[in-house]
């Protein structure tokens, strides 16, 4: 993996570091921790601009009605099953 430094100080807030698994790239933003991937370098760095946007908060907002974008994302809601307990990510 390549790494670089600015002014001879390794710590930078905006610092990526991205590599290749197998037929992917990988990339992440090292303040945030927030990893994603991509088809090509190009398409990881989107993903990952895309992703720590939204970790921020600085992209998205909330969701004020659960079945019309639950429709526009192409989700039928009535074949999802209500449930209490949180996906174990969540937890």
């Amino acid at each position: 993996m390549a790494s670089s430094t600015r002014d001879g100080d390794p710590e930078h807030e905006d610092e990526i570091r991205m590599w290749r698994e197998d037929d992917i790239w990988v990339i992440t933003d090292v303040e945030t921790e927030v990893t994603t991937q991509g088809e090509t370098r190009e398409h990881a760095l989107e993903m990952l601009d895309e992703a720590v946007g939204l970790h921020k908060g600085e992209i998205g907002g909330p969701i004020d009605d659960e079945e019309a974008f639950m429709e526009k994302i192409g989700i039928d809601s009535d074949e999802v099953e209500p449930t209490e307990e949180l996906p174990n990510f969540m937890t």
